[in-house]
């Protein structure tokens, strides 16, 4: 550029003079220098004065600098003609950085016309600094680029030009790079970075140099640029982890997902030379990659799998650091992860010999088993303590072999209280928590004969009605034997001996197998009350068990005795009387008394008279209780000289059976009457007197045979409860006649035997026997008697 513009100059010049050749008007050629930078109006010199013109001819001619574009640099002064300074005039603005800088100024005057050119050279001061483009350069060198490399700079650029221009660079001082200098001629100077020592990025990543541009004004003028040379790496360093070894402790049952350890590896390279990631070893079995998972990126063990002390104490897991290198570089580590057992293994109980079966009469110290106990973990926590409940007659005893123990028996055992006992083994070790376990073991006791046979009951009272089929069950009698099998099979028998008081065991029988008994003959309750028999009950165990048992039956009375008709009786044995009766009796008179007796007892031995035939209801009356007649009115002229009445007398049995007695009353006068009255009573108190004491003998004996009944039960209850001996009670009611009763219970029911007259307000339950009253009886039931 700055040749085309001396080439250009040289042009102008060469016009100058062909016009100064062939026009007339061009006459001269000036030439000025003038400093830049000068103040407005500075003089750069008289025009007039040098081309010899009248300065007061120079406003007629119009003396003026003809300008074409722009504002002009310079102006004249058409007073005096000198050429001044037009505003600040900046060297580097107008010639840019040509190394001489010409304005060429045409001056134009008229009447005549002339043309002066005018050459004005702004000769240039030091007013610039060096400027480089940037600031601040970054060049990437790689690591191993050799030492001698060269690295253009770009030039510093100074606007002032010749001396003043850029003509030394200098760099600061440092071991790695010097700056060299190439003169490119037009002021132009190149600096190139020349580097004197390898670089090392893993030493220093980056280097801060400073160069500076210096002019050659006076003083010299400087600009800097500061030079960044960031270090390109190579993948020249392997990672290396930042401990020597890994070791870690980790507890079993360690969660999915836990973090076992974190790894770490560094690789001093920049980028992906620089980049680590992590990896297994390539000699990991298949077991440990189902236990641990790696992450590549941050070197993290984590647990995948369950982690077992028992299956494996200790892991070493292979680790892998490499960059991400197209070469990449790798290095080894070696991580050691020991388990640390805790207590998740319950103690394991084995029965290694075992006695389902242990006779009750065992002697103590019997073994009966023999306990083994593992547990899976390890010091304390495999530690085991065993042990069984102690309210059982079984103990554990430790043998000299370690977690080895025996069942044995510390007390002989009752089969018959306790047939099974179930015993819990309970394993417990000394881990913390403690973990347990529990086994259970059922130990069947098997019997021996050392039970005797037992009766329900003891003693048992039944109660027979008479009369009863020869041959047909009457009762049973039932025992238990509390041992097993053939040691509680039980058979019956009845013991028969000499002894009065068995002298009835001769008509009775019994099943061996059931209990029934049986009655070889009918009873009879006028002829036996009650009678009593031992039965035996025996086991079939070895030696056979045997007990025995009372059993007292009592026999009740059935309505099978029909009413004997004591008075009247015939001289021919027919129940027939005649009685005479004087006329002038008056009403209420005793006519006579019909007298009956009934074997039976109670309900079936009570009673009752009524007339079933009389020819004048009007005039007498029968008393249904005692059998005494007597006259309801007194006797009239029209009455009947003879009077037959027909008396019916009947027990209270369910079928009630009867007799009748005929009684012919006569009505005579009173002399008669006395008379027949005295012969009659000769008659009668001899008769009366025989009947007195047929009737005394017979009372008698039944009231000796009650009386021994009763002590018979009382002292056989006396043995019993209170409540029980209560429930035979004695009661005699006497109204006339002669009656008795005797007070029992059968099941929830009280029972009660009355002779020929009961107590009123008594009841008869339909359904029960015909000679046994119901009394309301709320007491409790402790006794097993039976009625039959």
């Amino acid at each position: 550029m700055e040749q085309r513009r001396y080439t250009s100059w040289r042009l102008k010049l060469a016009l100058v003079a062909l016009s100064l050749l062939f026009w007339r008007g061009i006459i001269a050629q000036i030439r000025y220098s003038v400093l830049e930078e000068q103040k407005n109006g500075t003089v750069v010199g008289n025009i007039a004065k040098d081309l010899s013109i009248d300065h007061r001819t120079l406003k007629e001619r119009g003396f003026r600098i003809v300008s074409t574009t722009g504002e002009p640099l310079f102006r004249v002064n058409q007073d005096d003609g000198a050429l001044h300074v037009n505003g600040n005039i900046d060297r580097e603005e107008v010639c840019e950085r040509s190394s001489s800088c010409m304005i060429n100024l045409k001056i134009a005057l008229e009447s005549p016309l002339e043309i002066h050119y005018v050459t004005v050279e702004v000769i240039d001061i030091n007013d610039h600094s060096p400027i480089f483009p940037e600031k601040e350069k970054r060049l990437e060198i790689s690591e191993n680029a050799v030492a001698g490399a060269r690295f253009q700079l770009q030039a510093a650029r100074d606007a002032d030009g010749g001396v003043n221009s850029v003509q030394v660079y200098k760099l600061n001082h440092n071991e790695h790079f010097r700056i060299e200098v190439k003169d490119r001629g037009s002021d132009r100077k190149m600096p190139f970075l020349i580097l004197q020592k390898p670089l090392d990025r893993e030493t220093s990543t980056s280097h801060k140099l400073l160069l500076t541009a210096l002019d050659g004004g006076r003083p010299p003028k400087s600009g800097t640029m500061e030079i960044i040379v960031d270090v390109i790496d190579v993948n020249d360093n392997v990672p290396v982890f930042t401990k020597d070894s890994y070791s870690v402790k980790l507890s079993e049952n360690a969660a999915i997902g836990t973090t076992v350890i974190q790894v770490n590896a560094t690789d001093v390279d920049d980028g992906t030379n620089g980049e680590v990631f992590y990896s297994f070893g390539h000699d990991v079995d298949s077991d440990l990659l189902k236990t641990f998972d790696l992450d590549p990126i941050t070197g993290e063990i984590i647990v995948k799998g369950p982690i077992d002390f028992e299956q494996k104490g200790q892991y070493e897991i292979d680790i892998q650091a490499s960059d991400k290198a197209s070469a990449p570089l790798t290095t080894d580590k070696s991580v050691l992860v020991q388990i640390i057992d805790v207590n998740d293994n319950a103690p394991e109980i084995e029965v290694t010999s075992f006695s389902s079966a242990v006779p009750e009469n065992s002697k103590s110290g019997t073994t009966v088993a023999l306990i083994s106990v593992t547990d899976l973990d390890s010091g304390i926590n495999g530690k085991v303590f065993c042990s069984v409940s102690e309210d059982i007659p079984f103990r554990l005893m430790q043998s000299s072999q370690e977690n080895i123990y025996s069942l044995i028996t510390t007390s002989p055992l009752d089969r018959e209280k306790i047939s099974q006992y179930d015993i819990t083994f309970i394993a417990k070790d000394a881990g913390n928590p403690p973990l347990s376990s529990a086994k259970t073991i059922a130990v069947h006791v098997s019997d021996a004969n050392d039970n005797s046979p037992v009766f329900s009951l003891n003693p048992y009272t039944f109660y027979v009605a008479e009369n009863n089929v020869p041959g047909k069950s009457m009762f049973s009698v039932s025992a238990y034997d509390l041992d097993l099998d053939e040691n509680a099979i039980i058979s019956y028998h009845i013991w028969r001996d000499s002894d009065e008081q068995n002298q009835y065991s001769s008509f009775l029988n019994i099943n061996s197998e059931s209990g029934e008994i049986y009655a070889l003959k009918s009873f009879d309750f006028e002829t036996i009350k009650s009678y009593q028999f031992h039965v035996v009950a025996s086991d079939s165990g070895t030696p056979p068990l045997s007990s025995n048992v009372t059993v007292n039956v009592f026999i009740l009375d059935q309505n099978d005795n029909v009413p004997v008709i004591l008075y009247p009786v015939s001289s021919n044995g027919s129940a027939e009387g005649v009685e005479e009766v004087p006329g002038n009796v008056n009403a209420g008179h005793l006519v006579t008394k019909v007298r009956a007796y009934d074997a039976d007892i109670g309900y079936n031995g009570w009673l009752l008279f009524s007339l079933q035939e009389v020819s004048d209801h009007s005039l007498f009356g029968l008393d249904r209780y005692t059998g005494q007649i007597r006259t309801l009115r007194s006797f009239t002229e029209t009455d009947e000289a003879q009077h037959k009445l027909v008396i019916l007398v009947k027990d209270n049995g369910n079928v009630s059976l009867s007799a009748t007695a005929t009684v012919i009353i006569k009505v005579v006068e009173p002399k008669e009457a006395f008379a027949a009255s005295d012969v009659k009573h000769a008659v009668k108190d001899e008769e009366d007197s025989d009947v007195t004491f047929y009737l005394i003998i017979t009372l008698g004996s039944v009231s000796v045979l009650f009386v021994i009944s009763i002590i018979v039960l009382i002292v056989m209850q006396c043995s019993k409860s209170t409540d029980y001996s209560s429930k035979y009670l004695q009661d005699t009611n006497y109204d006339g006649t002669l009656c008795h009763s005797i007070q029992y219970r059968s099941g929830d029911k009280r029972y009660m035997l009355v002779g020929p007259r009961m107590s009123i307000g008594s009841t008869i339950v339909p359904g029960s026997n015909g000679n046994t009253l119901v009394v309301p009886d709320r007491r409790r039931r402790v006794s097993g008697e039976v009625s039959y």
